[in-house]
């Protein structure tokens, strides 16, 4: 289980998937299935998931994060 914080963004690659991008600069795309209150623009938020190595994506944007909880940071 890791923990990453940053902010959730909308990418247009493939057919369109969300991603996590940290302060640092690194892409998590957001595994199918996470919360729906998760996936919005802009939203400030420090994950708990795991990385999945079985999965692969057609946008591969960075590695897949299947999100197990989340919270709100102050923007």
């Amino acid at each position: 289980m890791i923990t990453v914080e940053g902010t959730i963004q909308r990418s247009g690659m493939g057919m369109g998937t969300w991603a996590l991008v940290t302060s640092e600069g690194q892409t998590y795309e957001i595994h199918q299935g996470a919360p729906k209150d998760l996936l919005q623009p802009e939203l400030r938020v420090c994950v708990k998931g795991e990385i999945r190595n079985d999965v692969m994506t057609i946008a591969m944007i960075g590695p897949v994060l299947e999100v197990k909880s989340f919270e709100l940071l102050k923007p």
